[in-house]
């Protein structure tokens, strides 16, 4: 399925938006954010944004709405009805199969909550086979420091997550144990490794907190 993610690159936005912020939430100017929006290298006759929640929401939608829905995963079978996830350190994760499509949300809390696997499930519902995934970039195991008891709190349901910083202090890693989630649910992946925090190419919460955001999209 035709898909991409984008950077920071390459937009219209002004600091500390610059410049290609695609999220008319943070604060950036509205026109210049649809500018950004109307220049992505996209075929399909629309794009559904939604409006992230850090929940575990998971939302099938057949036409393009005005309104972005309030979810943080949303799928469709609809050919040219783009779907897009909005991030500055979470995981954008695109899953594909021949006939269904998705774009997720992966936080924390997202995660916690089994988002991904709950996206793939309601997609086998809809009759996708051979999905396939797609991890953009995002906050890596290093860099993703938490207070000691969050680390023990999400390790408790996601071992895998559970990481350190290089100077030793708790962390999480999200992309590996999303990949875990991925793996026993029996999906196939690739994944971009590079760390939203310490590539400047990408906006990062956490290294500017007033930032853009970036996206992944797929479409049928």
């Amino acid at each position: 399925m035709p898909s991409l993610f984008t950077d920071r690159r390459g937009g219209v936005s002004r600091a500390p938006y610059d410049s290609l912020n695609l999220a008319l939430h943070v604060g950036d100017d509205s026109d210049d954010v649809r500018r950004n929006r109307a220049s992505l290298p996209i075929t399909a006759s629309a794009v559904q944004f939604m409006n992230q929640t850090h929940g575990d929401v998971v939302a099938t939608i057949d036409s393009y709405s005005e309104i972005d829905p309030s979810c943080d995963a949303l799928i469709t079978t609809t050919p040219g009805l783009a779907l897009a996830v909005l991030v500055a350190d979470c995981i954008p994760l695109l899953l594909s199969s021949p006939t269904v499509i998705a774009a997720v949300h992966v936080g924390r809390k997202g995660l916690v909550n089994g988002i991904a696997v709950k996206t793939i499930n309601q997609m086998r519902a809809l009759g996708a086979t051979s999905i396939h995934a797609q991890l953009g970039a995002s906050i890596c195991g290093e860099c993703y420091e938490v207070p000691a008891d969050m680390a023990q709190e999400v390790s408790l349901i996601h071992p895998h997550a559970l990481s350190q910083t290089k100077a030793l202090t708790p962390a999480l890693d999200l992309p590996r144990a999303l990949i875990a989630d991925l793996e026993k649910s029996g999906v196939s992946y690739e994944a971009i490794t590079d760390c939203t925090l310490e590539n400047d190419s990408y906006f990062s919460f956490r290294r500017e907190s007033i930032t853009g955001r970036f996206a992944g999209v797929i479409w049928i």
